[in-house]
């Protein structure tokens, strides 16, 4: 009698059959980290990846060591023990926007690449445009408000086309109404672009408008972890929704 089901050879099943796709592998991986300055314990055995795409929040108490993580992510300090893996393609934002004062800004936008003026000027006004400052190519960084300023800094960072974009406090000198025009340029740039981002932040207002997962740092260790719905809280979420996150970070960081 033949089977209305016949059985398969089990060879030929397993060779057929596709295997489950791997997980991408993270653009930042922090593996057991320890360092300590001067004898000083600042971080305890840190351990968390971020993955392509992701937005992380680092936040913490002053002297947590959120922004010792930040510069072993860009490689300026070396860990005492464990390992730190990150992709080549980064970006680094600091609170200041570090610009060079005697050059124009299309010159800061581009500083360190290769190319002819006409190009690297065409790559700047571009970049300037993605960030509001559209026909300001020729201003130096003194004629420019703050936030201008970080919106430069933006500029740098997306010409680069960076996988990880490092930030350590870009918004924290601006004005309330400012840094929060900031934040959204920064989720729209984030989106079209497929950044993955790791951020220092003490506001915990600005983690949850912005962040897939923030880190609570305390005495060197990740004490605790808060995951947020992106897509539900930007697309469905209350106001009441956004409170209650922001309470459980605070929570969190007592």
């Amino acid at each position: 009698m033949t089977s209305a089901f016949p059985a398969s050879n089990s060879a030929d099943s397993a060779a057929g059959s596709s295997p489950a796709p791997a997980s991408p592998a993270p653009v930042a991986s922090f593996r057991d980290v320890s360092l300590a300055f001067d004898g000083t314990p600042v971080l305890r055995g840190v351990s968390f990846d971020v993955a392509p795409g992701e937005f992380v929040c680092l936040t913490g108490r002053s002297g947590s060591g959120k922004s010792t993580l930040l510069r072993l992510a860009a490689g300026l300090l070396a860990p005492g023990s464990g390992a730190v893996d990150v992709t080549e393609d980064t970006a680094f934002g600091f609170q200041d926007s570090r610009l060079v004062p005697w050059e124009r800004l299309w010159r800061n936008v581009t500083l360190g690449m290769r190319g002819s003026r006409a190009e690297l000027r065409a790559v700047a006004e571009r970049a300037l445009r993605a960030v509001q400052l559209d026909g300001r190519a020729d201003d130096w960084p003194a004629e420019l408000s703050g936030g201008q300023a970080q919106r430069v800094s933006l500029a740098r960072a997306l010409v680069r086309e960076p996988r990880l974009l490092l930030l350590d406090e870009p918004f924290g000198a601006l004005d309330a109404l400012t840094r929060l025009d900031m934040q959204d340029l920064l989720a729209g740039l984030r989106a079209s672009h497929g950044w993955s981002v790791l951020m220092v932040t003490h506001d915990v207002a600005e983690a949850v408008r912005l962040a897939d997962r923030a880190l609570v740092l305390a005495d060197g260790r990740i004490g605790a972890e808060l995951d947020i719905d992106r897509t539900r809280l930007d697309r469905h979420g209350r106001p009441a929704d956004h409170a209650a996150l922001e309470d459980r970070l605070r929570d969190a960081l007592r």
